[in-house]
């Protein structure tokens, strides 16, 4: 691995961490998603610093950074923008929603309804938006970081399983340890940590990182033990819906992603086996008699694992 790459993923992890105290490997996989070209959804219960892991990847990051609030009554077009008539003239002036930035921070998603939430299907899908026939290009790079609570809290509304494949990865960040905990109270004994952070990457830097993921060698053997891999939950009858093709793309670039990140300009099967659950658990759907047996998706995956042979 190059010096560069190997320095600036290095300070990108380290301005992370100045904020999320003891979560590296959650902070890792936000990071292995960006460099893969996806998008994250950052999946868990309240207070345990999901908006504020998604802004401090917006603030590590020299470019355009906005956030939407999902809320009720939030409307399609306050994601994409709209176009507004202009009395005076008569003319028609198109503008620009808060999709139109590099780092996109929609936070608590799955708190307004599925119509406004397919706003960004063809956002995070193509990297465009389509208003009244025309083609409006985003800037790149372009990274949506999603947050949510659990589906069965209060005043949530499931996201679409067509929205739930878009996302890269699933990174759950979970209570911190008691020393972190106590770390955490004393950052922020005078002001937050996150008022500190400055850039220390640009967009050009990081359209660099990602095509040097690209470049990472997949073996065909790897590349098989993939499709086999999510061809078992497609044919398991727990679930309503498998894994789709992008999902399968959304592994193999992780992988190359995740190898290029610990210095190796190849993919080995460990790469795929570490990064299958965040990658592909939040894209199964079980079926109404799964559910009330007490598996998960991360399960299913698991014995997905332990199923499918290792190549060598």
């Amino acid at each position: 691995m190059s010096e560069s790459f190997a320095a600036t993923v290095a300070r990108m992890e380290k301005n992370l961490e100045c904020v999320i105290r003891g979560k590296h490997e959650s902070v890792r996989l936000v990071l292995i998603s960006m460099l893969a070209g996806g998008h994250t959804l950052l999946e868990d219960v309240p207070g345990t610093g999901k908006t504020t892991l998604a802004k401090s990847l917006a603030r590590s990051v020299d470019g355009v950074f906005r956030r939407i609030q999902f809320t009720p009554d939030l409307l399609p077009a306050d994601i994409t923008g709209s176009t507004f008539y202009s009395p005076k003239d008569g003319s028609f002036t198109f503008r620009e929603g808060p999709v139109f930035s590099n780092v996109l921070l929609a936070d608590e998603i799955n708190r307004t309804s599925p119509r406004t939430q397919s706003a960004l299907l063809e956002v995070m899908s193509e990297k465009q938006v389509t208003i009244e026939g025309k083609r409006k290009e985003l800037p790149e790079p372009f990274f949506v970081i999603a947050t949510q609570n659990p589906s069965d809290f209060h005043g949530t509304y499931p996201l679409p399983e067509a929205q739930l494949d878009r996302f890269t990865a699933c990174v759950s960040l979970g209570y911190p340890d008691f020393a972190h905990e106590v770390e955490i109270l004393y950052s922020q004994n005078e002001h937050h940590p996150l008022d500190d952070l400055k850039p220390v990457v640009s967009c050009r830097e990081v359209l660099d990182l990602q095509a040097q993921v690209k470049t990472v060698r997949f073996d065909r053997a790897v590349a098989e033990y993939v499709v086999k891999l999510v061809d078992v939950t497609r044919a398991d009858g727990r679930l309503r819906l498998g894994i789709s093709p992008r999902g399968s793309l959304a592994l193999y670039r992780t992988s190359q992603a995740r190898a290029r990140m610990d210095g190796r300009d190849h993919v080995t099967p460990e790469d795929v086996r570490e990064l299958a659950v965040p990658v592909l658990a939040h894209r199964l759907l079980l079926d109404t008699k799964a559910k009330y047996t007490g598996v998960s998706p991360a399960d299913i995956v698991k014995e997905a694992l332990t199923k499918t042979p290792v190549p060598r």
